[in-house]
């Protein structure tokens, strides 16, 4: 699916995010990760709404929050949320504010987000292996591995796929399903969209020094590893997938890549390019038609996980 041109609201956020980001004092320290790496530093404690709780969970090398209503909330299934930010970037209010849209499009599902390690401190496999502790943890928490769904934004939809590729080798079953939006899932940036979007996108455009190009994470190893670039993976046996993603983006190939490959290896996928969209906008939740439908259309694809 392929939505239409983008809306004026879309196009105004898409220019707005194109002139921060060509500022030449904070421009550059937006593209390569500097600024991501200082956000959850200097944000305001989050103030959990009175609906939820939030439960601070203490892993032996890494945090996690467990948000969950407060009154009837939906035990059927589990989101694990795998949040963005380039595998340099750590948790943050965003994520917080994710976890409670995700609450909402899934009528009431409880939403563990991890705080991974994240490079240059802990390059790879740190945060695969977090993911993997986390998964694991449900599994001990009484929850079944159909019964958690997997959500990811740019870093974290790549490790959600990476994940996947990890439990099957470890023996362990699928969870039932992955929402990735915008995934990271070629750090080789090889996909024909890197050139192709190279001038449209506002986010990493018109510049190699950014954090589409960061190597921090991927370190020594091989960047071709599917459990770095879930791309190069073998798919067969995934859960269903929805993967979203704006037409203007450098990583617009790793999507269409990825959805491509797996449908031809027998995998469930919905595609779906928004027009004119840039890198999450689903961030700007309902300020916007194009995330505003977004968010809808995960919240058909959650109901259709839940009949299944």
């Amino acid at each position: 699916m392929r939505e239409n041109e983008a809306s004026v609201q879309g196009r105004v956020m898409r220019d707005l995010i194109a002139h921060v980001t060509n500022d030449h004092l904070i421009g550059k320290k937006i593209k390569n990760g500097e600024l991501r790496k200082k956000i959850g530093e200097s944000e305001p404690p989050w103030k959990c709404p009175d609906r939820f709780t939030l439960t601070e969970i203490a892993m032996e090398q890494f945090q996690m929050e467990l948000l969950e209503l407060k009154e009837e909330p939906n035990r059927e299934k589990i989101i694990l949320q795998l949040h963005g930010g380039g595998y340099v970037g750590a948790m943050r209010n965003a994520y917080r504010m994710f976890a409670g849209l995700y609450n909402e499009v899934s009528r009431g599902m409880s939403v563990l987000t991890i705080d991974y390690r994240v490079a240059p401190e802990h390059p790879y496999p740190a945060a695969l292996l977090d993911a993997y502790a986390a998964y694991l943890w449900l599994l001990d928490q009484g929850w079944f591995s159909e019964q958690i769904i997997l959500a990811g934004d740019s870093a974290g939809g790549g490790l959600a796929m990476a994940l996947c590729h990890y439990l099957r080798d470890q023996g362990k079953e699928m969870p039932c399903g992955i929402v990735a939006m915008s995934p990271w899932t070629d750090l080789t940036a090889s996909g024909e969209s890197y050139d192709t979007n190279y001038e449209k996108d506002p986010l990493f455009g018109k510049t190699r020094d950014s954090l589409i190009y960061n190597k921090e994470y991927v370190g020594s190893h091989d960047p071709m590893d599917a459990y770095i670039s879930p791309l190069f993976g073998d798919f067969r046996g995934f859960p269903p997938m929805l993967i979203q993603v704006g037409s203007y983006e450098m990583l617009l190939s790793d999507s269409v890549d990825v959805a491509a490959k797996a449908r031809g290896q027998g995998v469930k996928v919905r595609l779906s390019i928004y027009e004119g969209m840039f890198h999450i906008f689903q961030m700007a939740a309902k300020l916007l038609p194009e995330s505003r439908k977004a968010w809808a259309e995960i919240a058909r694809f959650v109901d259709v996980l839940m009949r299944e």
